[in-house]
């Protein structure tokens, strides 16, 4: 019943992969940005019918499975090459994400503590994914979460465009671009797309730090339904809360970058395991597209985007500013 639920929309993610794959080779873009402009325009245009919601929705699953693929080619000497410049970066990064915006929107917009929360969660950790983690945690009220989501979304939209502009502007080296996406976007499937639209070395630096960054989810939720528990009677926070924000798809990510530190995979096997990850990610960037509707961005208003904005633009310039003297 399930198989037969999720069939139609999963068959329509299948044959927009191969449409953007095919199209964009033929126009000479880049097809993992042209798989998301599909989506946004089938669902915008178009309009998504309601049996193919539930297989479209599986677009999250593919990503993730593609992301623990991913991990195949990425050795750990890799992942620890820059070391511990670019992780006190990002923990600066989150932090000055965080705190920026819960001081904005409490302190210089007046927007409600939970609402400020939510939005300090999808800007500083990872998107929409870390606005519901925490939104469960602390009890915000529906519409708060709606908000913030559309101000995540609307922000995804824009940095989908504009990183791969700047990156060939300033003709960023694919460690530094990669590095710099992974700790200034927001959401997981965008920082992926642009990373490996500039190149294969950026979407997996940009794929490794900004699943560094998902990894605090787990902390951020459990801190906030602390602070909310002793100030104003939230949910009582636990290891299991910290267990169940987790991104686990992170594990097997790096359970197969250590197989593959053990040299088990032959380069036969690695360009296979490439282009499965690469045909994942273009199934999973058709249902991301179709997540970007401008009904909904519309109504997020001004000032939860100005409040996202401020925040964004300081932490983007000064992550970017570090890696340019660092590398």
């Amino acid at each position: 019943m399930l198989v037969r639920r999720l069939c139609p929309g999963v068959l329509v993610l299948c044959l927009g992969a191969v449409l953007a794959r095919t199209l964009a080779t033929s126009l000479g873009v880049n097809h993992l940005l042209f798989a998301i402009a599909l989506g946004f325009l089938a669902a915008n245009l178009v309009g998504i019918p309601i049996r193919l919601a539930p297989g479209i929705a599986t677009h999250n699953l593919w990503l993730a499975a593609g992301i623990v693929l991913m991990g195949a080619s990425i050795t750990v000497e890799t992942a620890f090459e820059v070391g511990v410049p670019v992780f006190v970066l990002l923990l600066a990064a989150v932090g000055t994400s965080l705190v920026g915006v819960e001081l904005l929107a409490r302190n210089v917009f007046g927007l409600p503590a939970r609402f400020g929360s939510l939005l300090a969660a999808g800007a500083s950790i990872c998107g929409v994914s870390a606005i519901v983690g925490v939104a469960g945690a602390i009890r915000a009220r529906e519409e708060h979460i709606a908000y913030a989501a559309a101000t995540v979304l609307l922000f995804d939209a824009i940095t989908i465009v504009v990183y791969p502009l700047i990156g060939d502007l300033l003709g960023l080296s694919g460690r530094v671009f990669g590095i710099w996406a992974g700790l200034s976007m927001f959401s997981t499937g965008p920082v992926v797309a642009v990373g490996f639209a500039h190149s294969e070395l950026a979407g997996q630096w940009a794929t490794v730090t900004k699943l560094s960054r998902n990894a605090l989810i787990g902390v951020v939720v459990l801190g906030y339904a602390s602070h909310y528990a002793r100030h104003e009677g939230g949910g009582r926070p636990s290891l299991r809360t910290l267990w169940d924000e987790f991104p686990t798809f992170v594990l097997g990510f790096l359970v197969l970058a250590l197989v593959a530190s053990l040299g088990v995979f032959s380069p036969a096997q690695q360009r296979s395991i490439e282009n499965a990850y690469d045909w994942l990610f273009v199934l999973a960037f058709v249902g991301l597209g179709t997540e970007i509707r401008l009904a909904d961005l519309r109504t997020t208003g001004v000032t939860p985007a100005i409040v996202v904005l401020v925040a964004f633009l300081a932490t983007s310039a000064i992550t970017l500013t570090a890696l340019l003297i660092l590398f």
